[in-house]
């Protein structure tokens, strides 16, 4: 999971990220438009929206964000599972 930011701002919602989710299996690449202040609870609510419906919950999450920010992002997809 990795984050591009410093987008220009665009779309009704005012999207200025995109949230880059990578399968180390099958090399899809998925792009997810997202806020660059998306909180971990937001994210996880994109990435069971959008990777768990298509792909189902992976074993492992590889994240440049911080470890608070990740725990909090598990913790979150897993109750909304």
């Amino acid at each position: 999971m990795d984050w591009v930011t410093g987008l220009v701002q665009g779309g009704n919602e005012n999207l200025n990220a995109f949230l880059v989710i990578v399968d180390r299996y099958s090399k899809s690449v998925r792009t997810l438009p997202c806020h660059k202040e998306d909180t971990a609870m937001d994210t996880a609510l994109l990435f069971q929206n959008n990777i768990i419906s298509t792909f189902g919950a992976p074993k492992i999450i590889i994240s440049d964000r911080d470890l608070k920010f990740t725990s909090e992002f598990w913790t979150n997809l897993y109750d909304m599972l």
